[in-house]
């Protein structure tokens, strides 16, 4: 398949720079297995491992528990294979492909809330990585390191030093750029397929089987603690884990639009994100089931495993762990919001400029104070921002596919008084839409988020928030699609259904 970049004159420097351009030809590099290899590169993550911990604590059995993280899967991949045929027909980033629905300069609203939760998943996981070193390093001087709390920080000089440090490793990343990230997910994907098994040959040998967790039946069965309970459980957790990946299902035009065909990044993603997520929830089952014979009690933390770990293994472990948390954050918290932020100002911010502010914001959030306040986080923060982000997806895909029927003019979208400027650059049926869609998950977000300070929202809105993503997305699809048949918006964008690039 060849591609041919636009040709695109007449540009406004507010909208343009070399980064947001469409990609030539000579960038399409990204074959399948490309694809496939960041998706197992990201999916390869504590965070994610950990995932089937909250299932099985809120009551499934392991193999429920596994199902459930391979449904949420490949129901994030439908919106992940349709917003990145964007990026792969055209070679233009989520930042720009926004301003086809949200307007030249609405646009920079969705893109500026990707780009602030990225901001703050950067920082959870930088700091989980700083973690792994201060805990690891301990283990191997054989004494605990640190001291006392700094203050106003609450964290000692030890936990902050290696925060730093893991925090430097990344950096080095963002100034070499997203080629570097390609190789680095390309390259240590087999690595960490490998030692999936090898973890799972060392509980099969060390525990004499894979342990009890396995049979151990659902608490929602028959006779059980929460008998008759299991939908009441089941769609908040599928709507928690369809949220995991709900920021890349937005911007997955900021790596698609390096793909060489839309096969290849059909082909990848597909083969990339479903399965090895499935694969992973049940490696996380089986090694945390050996674990209750080894040590007597479930360990979900990988972290806290590798500590338990004796010799050579625990190097082992330190540099696996880290190589595993610095590719999955760069590449899922990382590029999109780099781009987002240049798409802010792009006279002012390149790729590379995004970066160090995504990289110096998530320094400022101070992440363990994040995850400190908020209980729950992994619920509390998935289904918070997949009820804001859920939305904006409805938007792009009713505006890609059913407004414009996949044909888009790209010399617009670089013009400050093309088609897409609406009215002064904003699109208001797509601020409308996004609006109808965060609404009705408010009040049960802060009942979640803030039980004692909203403990009186109706059942109603509780059930609503349980669905986030889905009523999110769902109510912003239908608004939009209906606001965007009236006369009026006919009038402030001439040109909807007859695109043309």
């Amino acid at each position: 398949m060849t591609h041919r970049r636009p040709v695109v004159n007449n540009t406004n420097p507010h909208l343009w720079n070399d980064d947001l351009a469409p990609t030539s030809a000579a960038q399409r590099t990204w074959r399948w297995y490309h694809f496939a290899a960041l998706w197992v590169g990201m999916v390869m993550c504590i965070p994610a491992y950990t995932l089937s911990a909250s299932l099985i604590e809120a009551g499934m059995s392991a193999w429920q528990a596994v199902l459930t993280v391979f449904l949420a899967n490949a129901i994030v991949l439908l919106p992940m294979l349709a917003i990145g045929h964007a990026g792969t027909k055209y070679g233009i980033p989520y930042a720009v492909l926004a301003r086809a629905s949200f307007g030249t300069s609405g646009a920079r609203l969705p893109a500026l809330m990707r780009a602030i939760v990225a901001c703050g998943w950067y920082g959870i996981q930088t700091w989980f990585g700083g973690q792994m070193i201060y805990t690891l390093l301990g283990v191997l001087l054989g004494h605990q390191i640190g001291g006392d709390k700094i203050a106003g920080l609450g964290i000692n000089g030890a936990q902050l030093a290696c925060f730093l440090a893991f925090w430097a490793i990344q950096f080095w990343y963002i100034v070499h750029g997203m080629d570097a990230i390609r190789k680095l997910e390309t390259y240590t994907a087999p690595l960490k397929i490998l030692i999936c098994f090898v973890l799972l040959w060392w509980v099969y040998e060390k525990a004499g089987g894979f342990g009890p967790l396995l049979n151990q039946p659902s608490q929602f069965a028959p006779g059980g603690a929460k008998a008759g309970q299991f939908w009441t459980a089941f769609w908040p957790s599928l709507t928690a884990m369809v949220g995991f990946w709900a920021t890349l299902a937005l911007n997955i035009p900021d790596f698609t639009r390096f793909a060489a065909s839309q096969k290849d990044q059909i082909v990848g993603q597909s083969v990339g994100l479903p399965v090895p997520m499935g694969l992973l929830a049940a490696l996380a089952v089986i090694v945390t089931s050996a674990t209750i014979v080894l040590y007597g009690k479930a360990i979900w933390d990988p972290v806290d495993l590798a500590a338990r770990m004796t010799g050579a293994a625990v190097l082992v472990a330190l540099v696996v762990l880290l190589i595993d948390t610095v590719s999955v954050n760069l590449a899922a918290n990382l590029v999109g919001p780099a781009y987002d932020f240049s798409a802010l100002a792009p006279r002012r911010i390149s790729y590379r400029t995004g970066g160090y502010l995504t990289a110096g914001i998530a320094l400022a959030m101070m992440p363990w104070k994040l995850l400190e306040t908020t209980q729950g986080y992994i619920f509390t923060w998935l289904i918070g921002y997949s009820a804001l982000l859920g939305p904006i997806a409805g938007v792009l895909i009713v505006d890609y596919y059913f407004v414009r029927k996949t044909e888009l003019a790209v010399p617009e979208l670089y013009r400050e008084t093309g088609i897409y400027s609406y009215r002064n650059g904003w699109n208001t049926a797509a601020i409308a839409a996004f609006v109808a869609g965060v609404v009705p998950n408010i009040p049960g977000f802060l009942n979640a988020a803030f039980p004692a300070a909203f403990p009186d929202v109706g059942g109603a809105f509780k059930t609503i928030y349980t669905y986030a993503w889905f009523v999110g997305i769902a109510i912003a699809a239908v608004v939009y699609g209906a606001l965007m048949r009236a006369p009026s918006m006919q009038a402030a964008s001439p040109v909807l259904n007859g695109d043309t690039q």
